[in-house]
């Protein structure tokens, strides 16, 4: 299993790192991206608190650990100028947070992180087949995701993907122990989105490809 959208007590999850991570390995993970949600306000202190423990944890454990961002609910105009300072400050997984059915994201912010760089736009909603050829043109991944809520609309991303072949994701948005998932779990996740078995594989093959060199 590899997670790459997840967070700890440095935003709004409810565990340290540490334990973050070693209940992922328990759980069978192999890889795990750590990726609080961000803005002006504290990318400065979480980023590189991430960074350090993710340093850390990959001298002593087998599990693989990420450090990256989730950058949630900035100016459109911020999208850019965050992404830069997280990938010269260590952050080896951007994550956006999309345009969700259940909050208030500004409309036009999957557009905006796709277009300026981001490695995977969370929970994307009701994705556009114009913004989806936009990141399958750019190398931007489409969450499907395990997260009650947000996952109201995987069908629709899953349907817009392969309308368009954006590549997809598969990932929980990790708040709480509980949210970790094994494989099987995945598997059905994104079987409920309506993917084939060959387009499961695949989605298992993208987060593969996207950690090799991470």
């Amino acid at each position: 299993m590899i997670d790459l959208h997840t967070h700890t007590f440095l935003s709004d999850g409810e565990l340290i790192m540490s334990e973050l991570v070693r209940r992922a390995e328990e759980t069978g993970y192999e890889a795990i991206g750590i990726t609080d949600h961000c803005d002006w306000s504290n990318i400065d202190f979480i980023l590189p608190s991430i960074v350090k423990s993710a340093r850390i944890l990959n001298k002593h454990w087998k599990i693989k650990v990420i450090p990256g961002v989730e950058i949630t609910h900035v100016p459109l105009e911020e999208v850019g100028p965050i992404i830069g300072f997280a990938k010269k400050n260590g952050a080896a997984v951007i994550v956006v947070h999309g345009e969700t059915v259940t909050e208030p994201v500004l409309k036009g912010t999957n557009r905006a992180a796709i277009d300026n760089g981001a490695d995977i736009i969370a929970h994307p909603g009701y994705i556009t087949e114009e913004d989806a050829a936009r990141a399958r043109d750019k190398g931007v991944y489409l969450e499907i995701t395990s997260r009650s809520g947000h996952s109201s609309t995987n069908r629709h991303v899953a349907d817009t993907a392969r309308i368009t072949g954006a590549k997809l994701v598969l990932n929980t948005d990790t708040h709480t122990a509980a949210d970790l998932i094994t494989e099987e779990k995945a598997r059905l996740v994104l079987q409920d989105a309506g993917l084939y078995k060959s387009e499961i594989e695949e989605v298992f093959r993208n987060s593969r490809r996207f950690i090799k060199d991470r």
